[in-house]
C-alpha cells in the first residue's frame, strides 16, 4: 500500500512537471515543495542549500490573506489626489535622512555616477522610499512566503521562479536567517526580487560579494546598475516643472497609444512631443531643457494643478515601480535630496 501510494504521487508530479500545473488544492504543500525541490537541482541548486532553504517549510496563511488583499484592477475613471500621497512620502523627516546618507556616502558617489550615468539623489531616493534608507526591510521568511504564493497557485509560475532563484541566491552563501523581507518576497536596502538580485546585485566596494542587506556601496550600485540596465539617460531630468496655460486643449494632446503593461498609469500621460513644440502650445517647462528633447505633459491632479514634463528618464523609475504616485514621489524626493 505504502509503495502505491509513492508511486500515485510519483506519477501526479511528473504530470505537473510536464505541463499540466496544479493549483494548491490539487497537491499538499509538502508534495509541491517535492516538486521544487526537483526543479531547483536541476537547475544547479546544491543539496545543503535546498536542505537548509526547506528545512520545516509549512505554508504561511499570513501571506496568502495578504496576497488576495491586493487590489486588482480599478474600473472607476477617477484617481486619488498626488498631494496626499507625496505629503506622506516627500516628507520633512525622509528629505532630512535623505541628505544625512548622501552626505555620509559622498566617497561612493563620484564612482557609481561614473560608472552608471545615474544621479546618486536618485539612487537615494529609491533606497529611502523601500526601505526608509535601510531602516525596515522587512522580517517575512522569504522561503516560507514565496514556498506559500507559489503553492497557493494564483501566481505560481511568477513566484516558484522567483523561490527557486532564492535558493540560488542561498547557494551564494547566505544563511536561510539572512533571507528575510517583505511578505511578497523583496528584500535587502532596494528591495530587490531573487531573480532580479540574480541579474544585477553588483559588488559596489570589490569585497567580492554583493550585500544589498548592509553593504553601502553594492546597495548604491546595484539601483544604479538597475536604472542603467532599464535605459537610463545620462544627463537627462526625470522631469521637470511646467506651467499650463488657462483654458489648455487637452484633448488636443491625449495619447491614443494603449500600453501593453500597466495602462492606467501611463493612460495619464499626454503624447510625447519636443519640448520646441510644447512652448509654441503655452506649455513653458521651469527649469532649462533641450529644444529636441521628447517629454510628455503631466498633471495629476488636474486643471490650475502643479504639472510636469516627463522625460523617457520617468519610465525608467516606472521600471522599478509601475505607479504614478510611486515614480512622482521618488523622483520629487530626489530633486530634495540633491545638494
Amino acid at each position: 500500500m505504502i509503495g502505491q501510494r509513492i508511486k500515485l504521487a510519483f506519477l501526479s508530479l511528473a504530470a505537473i512537471a510536464i505541463g499540466h500545473p496544479a493549483t494548491a488544492q490539487d497537491m499538499s504543500f509538502d508534495a509541491y515543495i517535492q516538486l521544487v525541490t526537483a526543479k531547483a537541482r536541476a537547475e544547479g541548486v546544491s543539496e545543503p542549500t535546498i536542505r537548509r532553504m526547506t528545512s520545516g517549510l509549512t505554508p504561511n496563511q499570513r501571506v496568502i490573506e495578504l496576497d488576495r488583499g491586493q487590489p486588482g484592477t480599478p474600473t472607476r475613471t477617477g484617481y486619488p489626489a498626488l498631494q496626499p500621497y507625496l505629503n506622506t512620502h516627500v516628507n520633512p523627516t525622509r528629505i532630512a535622512r535623505g541628505r544625512d546618507m548622501y552626505a555620509s556616502t559622498r566617497g561612493l558617489h563620484s564612482r557609481i555616477e561614473s560608472q552608471y550615468g545615474v544621479p546618486v539623489p536618485m539612487l537615494m531616493a529609491i533606497w529611502g522610499h523601500e526601505t526608509n534608507y535601510g531602516g525596515y526591510k522587512g522580517n517575512f521568511d522569504l522561503a516560507r512566503s514565496l514556498a506559500t504564493l507559489a503553492w497557493e497557485g494564483r501566481r505560481r509560475e511568477l513566484f516558484e521562479g522567483e523561490l527557486i532563484a532564492l535558493f540560488k541566491v542561498a547557494d551564494k552563501g547566505y544563511d536561510r536567517s539572512d533571507l528575510v523581507g517583505s511578505w511578497a518576497g523583496a528584500f535587502g536596502n532596494p528591495q530587490f526580487l531573487p531573480s532580479v538580485y540574480l541579474r544585477l546585485a553588483t559588488d559596489g566596494d570589490g569585497d567580492g560579494r554583493a550585500d544589498i542587506f548592509n553593504n553601502r556601496a553594492d546597495t548604491l550600485a546595484s539601483i544604479a546598475r538597475y536604472f542603467k540596465d532599464a535605459g537610463w539617460r545620462e544627463g537627462q531630468p526625470w522631469g521637470v516643472r511646467a506651467s499650463v496655460p488657462d483654458g489648455f486643449n487637452w484633448a488636443a494632446v491625449e495619447s491614443k497609444a494603449v500600453s501593453p503593461v500597466c495602462s492606467r498609469v501611463h493612460e495619464r500621460h499626454s503624447q510625447w512631443k519636443p519640448v520646441a513644440e510644447w512652448r509654441q502650445l503655452g506649455v513653458q517647462p521651469q527649469e532649462s531643457l533641450p529644444a529636441s528633447t521628447m517629454t510628455s505633459l503631466f498633471q495629476p491632479d488636474g486643471p490650475g494643478t502643479r504639472a510636469w514634463l516627463l522625460t523617457a528618464n520617468y519610465r525608467v523609475i516606472l521600471e522599478y515601480n509601475c505607479s504614478n504616485y510611486y515614480a512622482m514621489s521618488v523622483g520629487l524626493l530626489a530633486d530634495e535630496i540633491a545638494p
